[in-house]
């Protein structure tokens, strides 16, 4: 089992960050592969609403085709 935590929080080492981690640590103590992922450490763009995503005919139907540091980690979240 993979456990992926989603920190959105500008603060490392405070609240959000201290349950994060409990959270993993309570997995890892089950056998799960763990990882945390602060959103703040990544370069990336909102949407532009290009709605390339939307195509039905488009390989990248559901995929945003905007290449950024966000791309890889939601790759690895599939």
């Amino acid at each position: 089992m993979r456990v992926m935590a989603i920190n959105g929080s500008p603060r490392k080492g405070w609240n959000t960050d201290m349950l994060l981690k409990n959270v993993l640590d309570g997995a890892a103590s089950l056998g799960a592969e763990t990882e945390m992922v602060y959103l703040y450490d990544l370069r990336f763009r909102g949407c532009v609403s290009c709605m390339s995503c939307k195509l039905k005919d488009n390989k990248n139907l559901g995929r945003c085709v905007l290449k950024d540091e966000l791309t890889p980690f939601l790759e690895n979240a599939r």
